[in-house]
């Protein structure tokens, strides 16, 4: 493998707004390409916007889901790769020939779709159907995989696409600044987004600290550490929907340690450059050469219920 040149972006999305969307996309990976960059990768639903489907019915979900790969988004992504010579992560809803409805992140190169990973772990709305599979793909002769948002706090899910062969992790989220049981957690409150350029301060403080910034290092660093991999972490920054999130999109490489990350409140993104040895220099290679699988085997794999529950979207019902 040979080094490669990684951008993650955060922009503020417009829901439903596809066309702005994109235009987004297109205008900050034509920015990323120009300054060498082999790929970009935004957030969770940057196509089509995130939160607000929450409310829609599920006949609204179906009009603004697509298929893939004939999706007009996807085709636009791959114009978008082949105008600029990159590749591009992004992320919609999906829908199939049966109406099912899934979460659904896309790469695109200039050739078309290469690969398509469907969130194991929806809930922004009930009519979605989880995924039921790990994605692994190459981009440019590494192994990459991808897990939407909330996939990542079951750790089983990162050490599995690990295993598969990732060496790069895709995590896009919409994520940070919402009610939680942890101490610190809650919304951060709209007018301190409207009011950023007088008062820039009181925004990064709250962004930064336990609503934000401060809860995702207690994590993400480990995902990073833990399993020798490569993090590209993307996050949207502002409004989405009624929301205010805060960016952070950050680059960690397999030692837990953050390479590249936007601290921008405009829409940015950030680049760094990942190396093969890095892979195996970290202690995550190690530790995992060192597993037992016979000591957890059946512990890992005895049967159980799945029950996820979103602290703040039960708090609306």
């Amino acid at each position: 493998m040979n080094n490669l040149k990684i951008s993650t972006a955060q922009f503020e999305n417009r829901s439903g707004d596809k066309d702005y969307n994109l235009s987004i996309i297109e205008k900050l990976s034509g920015e990323a390409a120009a300054k060498g960059s082999h790929v970009i990768a935004f957030h969770e639903c940057s196509i089509t916007g995130y939160t607000f489907a929450r409310n829609l019915t599920k006949d609204q979900m179906l009009e603004i889901a697509e298929y893939i790969p004939e999706g007009s988004s996807i085709i636009r992504l791959q114009k978008i790769a082949r105008k600029f010579d990159i590749t591009v992560l992004a992320g919609l809803f999906e829908k199939d020939k049966d109406d099912n409805l899934f979460k659904a992140y896309v790469c695109v190169d200039k050739n078309g779709l290469v690969a398509k990973y469907r969130k194991l772990h929806p809930f922004i709305n009930p009519n979605l159907t989880p995924g039921n599979a790990y994605c692994v793909f190459e981009i440019h002769g590494w192994k990459c995989g991808i897990l939407i948002c909330y996939d990542n706090n079951i750790i089983e899910n990162v050490r599995a696409t690990k295993l598969l062969g990732a060496d790069i992790i895709f995590m896009p989220h919409v994520t940070m600044c919402t009610p939680s049981t942890r101490p610190g957690a809650g919304f951060v409150d709209p007018k301190l987004w409207e009011n950023r350029e007088a008062d820039p301060t009181s925004l990064r403080l709250e962004f930064d600290g336990m609503k934000g910034r401060d809860w995702l290092m207690k994590w993400l660093p480990s995902r990073a550490y833990d399993n020798a991999a490569y993090i590209v972490f993307s996050n949207p920054i502002g409004m989405d929907a009624d929301q205010l999130k805060n960016g952070c999109s950050m680059i960690i490489d397999p030692f837990g340690d953050i390479i590249a990350e936007c601290r921008s409140f405009d829409d940015s993104f950030e680049t760094a450059v990942v190396t093969p040895e890095k892979l195996m220099q970290a202690g995550g290679y190690r530790y995992i050469k060192a597993r037992r699988p016979d000591l957890y085997r059946d512990i890992l794999g005895k049967e159980h219920h799945s029950e996820q529950k979103v602290v703040w979207i039960n708090d609306e019902k």
